[in-house]
């Protein structure tokens, strides 16, 4: 499989060194009843996102591509109550009391559960799923050079995790058709003015199934 680039390198995805990292899959963002679903669910549907992330993720495994979880922080009573300075994202967050633990709604959806196997990094407390975290040294013991992203949402968490691995040097490609947002306005400025400066390839699900789905060596180009 190749596919169209201008002037963007050839991808491969080696087992050994790739991960397949997937962000927030909550009950609350990606099912029906979730407290943030009613607001990406235009998105999510026209795209189709969920069963999108499922293809992939089930992809990756019989792959042997291996699975990494970057998960935001399940809210808990007094998580934020003394915190001196506490960023809008997080304000909200703490409104809504998203994710909250030993809730359904902070439980990862049915069928996208970690597996044996599985790497379920420490939870992130605003946006990006290195901050804060441990998820860059699993990564580096299992000697994942190169990340496979995909998961909620494109403009907050995808992206920042996505600027983070870059700034640690990770090569990343962004699968587009297997993330949400809140409009189209939001995956745009995510999906088209951002991240093309920092992923190394925004491709769509058809495309990455592709690629891991083909023989070991078999390039694919970056798209456009």
């Amino acid at each position: 499989l190749r596919l169209s680039g201008v002037n963007m390198p050839h991808l491969t995805y080696e087992k050994e060194i790739t991960g397949l990292v997937v962000i927030d899959p909550y009950n609350d963002f990606i099912s029906e009843g979730g407290k943030i679903w009613d607001r990406i669910k235009n998105v999510a549907e026209a795209n189709q996102c969920v069963p999108h992330m499922r293809q992939i993720l089930e992809a990756a495994r019989n792959t042997g591509i291996r699975v990494f979880y970057a998960l935001h922080r399940r809210y808990r009573p007094g998580d934020y109550e003394t915190w001196k300075y506490i960023a809008p994202i997080q304000k909200a967050a703490w409104s809504r009391k998203s994710f909250e633990y030993g809730t359904w709604g902070g439980e990862i959806r049915a069928g996208f559960e970690p597996r044996a196997g599985d790497v379920v990094a420490a939870e992130h407390w605003c946006s990006s799923g290195f901050a804060n975290t441990d998820l860059d040294l699993l990564l580096k013991k299992h000697s994942i050079h190169k990340l496979i992203v995909m998961g909620l949402i494109a403009h907050t968490c995808v992206e920042a995790t996505v600027r983070y691995a870059a700034e640690l040097g990770y090569e990343v490609t962004v699968v587009k058709d297997a993330t949400a947002s809140y409009s189209d306005e939001h995956m745009h400025a995510a999906l088209e003015v951002n991240l093309p400066n920092y992923a190394s390839a925004i491709v769509t699900t058809d495309e990455i199934l592709g690629r891991l789905a083909s023989p070991a060596g078999i390039e694919v180009a970056a798209e456009g």
